[in-house]
């Protein structure tokens, strides 16, 4: 089972991003690195997630952070990992609240897999 923690401290995000693995969809821009979490350690996957004022007010920001989490819990629910230890940024671009919210899922998901973070668990199987 994969366990999911949290990207907290502005470092981390900034590791993340000189990784240069990046997807950019309409609905979100996903940022993936390897972390260095210990190989015993129960957490695997660690998420962030950012907004910049580009997307609109403090309201239009909280807003499009909670669609990205709500859509990344959905979808690794529904996918099996297949890098052990990694740390994923979600970026909200201006589209982002108002982007339909299935298709803010596929653009997570299609994320992944072109990533090479995860796959659907229909095809892992």
């Amino acid at each position: 089972m994969t366990r999911i923690g949290r990207l907290k401290r502005r470092a981390e995000f900034l590791a993340a991003a000189r990784a240069n693995r990046k997807w950019v969809a309409p609905g979100l821009v996903l940022q993936a690195r390897a972390n260095d979490v210990a190989a015993s350690d129960a957490i695997s996957i660690r998420l962030g997630f950012t907004a910049s004022r580009k997307v609109g007010n403090a309201v239009a920001r909280n807003r499009a952070r909670r669609r990205l989490k709500a859509a990344a819990a959905e979808v690794l629910r529904e996918t099996v990992v297949t890098e052990v230890a990694t740390d994923l940024v979600l970026i909200a671009r201006p589209a982002t609240a108002a982007r339909d919210y299935a298709a803010l899922k596929e653009d997570f998901r299609r994320g992944l897999r072109k990533l090479g973070v995860a796959l659907p668990i229909q095809a892992a199987s």
